[in-house]
């Protein structure tokens, strides 16, 4: 098993049980074709690398080229692994050894398959950069249009003219882009885009940055995405699944398109809820029924303002149903309503 953490000028690698210490070799194509060769020998089964916003890529590349299995692991999991054995401090030696001890453990498990890289040919590393190049276009086009915002007339030619410029760079990417897939993956592109929201923007970064469609189950697909919901289970306490992880440019390309898709749908109407979710509808449901409760107490003499400080706490379901179960002591009608919309679902 071989550790290999990645800086920009150069990479450090470990092999574990070998009498080698930590060696270091440039960050350059040269480099990695010495260290294939030199790791060829030994038999390895596992290659772990650290990634390092896009430094690993061309090393990855080479290594598997070479014929070796190699896996790309989040930095959070390599650190969070080292703080486990009790190694806390970090250097680029440190790490090296570390990740050759992650892969020992990684090697060891059944869906090993799951963590291994898939090499990418010329076409997807193609697409990889023109979704990651629109996604730039699109970041600066939002800074700009809120410089222009409080710009003064002095400089807002300026900022307009930028405006104008990445406009017709997205425009240039964009067709690009569309032209690439069409050429190279037209047939996982339909698939795609017979589903409702997703276009040909959606279709491009999900072929892009979501590779494994196809080599996983529907379950495995969906907490690498990180759409998921994890168990939070202790003993006798069940707790809320949350979903968390995974990877947030495709979070927010499926929920874009999920949006569009549910807007676009006619006779419909589809609640779209938020992370806090199930508290925010809730708390709006509450200050909907608060009205109907605050018309119908003015008519029979109620308290208006213990019912308006109720209504504009911040409170749950649960809180919010008790509240009003003492306020109003069900002599209003209103509060049966009340009651039961904000009774907790089973």
């Amino acid at each position: 098993m071989v550790g290999i953490d990645v800086a920009k000028a150069h990479v450090d690698f470990s092999v574990l049980g070998a009498e080698l210490d930590a060696q270091r070799f440039d960050n350059e194509a040269e480099a990695h074709s010495a260290l294939a060769a030199a790791l060829k020998p030994m038999d390895v089964a596992l290659v772990v690398i650290e990634a390092t916003g896009g430094y690993e890529t061309a090393l990855a590349c080479a290594l598997q080229a070479a014929g070796l299995p190699v896996a790309v692991v989040n930095p959070r999991q390599a650190r969070d692994f080292a703080k486990s054995m009790g190694r806390l401090a970090k250097t680029d030696r440190i790490d090296a050894c570390m990740l050759a001890e992650f892969a020992g453990v990684l090697v060891r498990r059944d869906d090993l398959a799951s963590f291994i890289r898939t090499l990418a040919d010329q076409e997807q590393q193609a697409l990889v950069g023109m979704v990651t190049r629109r996604r730039q276009l699109v970041t600066m086009m939002l800074s700009e249009r809120q410089r222009l915002q409080l710009a003064i007339n002095l400089v807002r030619p300026s900022i307009e003219a930028m405006i104008e410029a990445i406009r017709q760079q997205l425009d240039d990417v964009e067709v690009e882009m569309v032209g690439h897939v069409q050429a190279h993956h037209a047939e996982l592109d339909k698939l795609l885009r017979s589903a409702s929201g997703i276009g040909p923007v959606a279709s491009a970064a999900l072929i892009a940055e979501l590779p494994e469609l196809g080599r996983l189950n529907c379950r495995k697909i969906a907490a690498l995405v990180g759409v998921a919901p994890m168990a939070n289970d202790s003993g006798n306490t069940k707790g809320r699944r949350r979903v968390q992880g995974g990877r947030f440019e495709i979070r927010r390309v499926l929920y874009k398109g999920h949006a569009h898709g549910c807007t676009a749908q006619s006779g419909h109407q589809v609640l779209l809820r938020p992370a806090a979710g199930r508290k925010q509808v809730a708390q709006s449901r509450l200050g909907r029924l608060h009205a109907q409760a605050a018309d119908h107490a003015q008519c029979h003499g109620q308290n208006q303002q213990t019912l308006g400080q109720i209504a504009s706490r911040r409170l749950t379901r649960k809180t919010a149903t008790k509240s009003f179960h003492r306020q109003l002591k069900w002599r209003c009608p209103v509060a049966s309503s009340i009651a039961k919309s904000l009774k907790p679902r089973a």
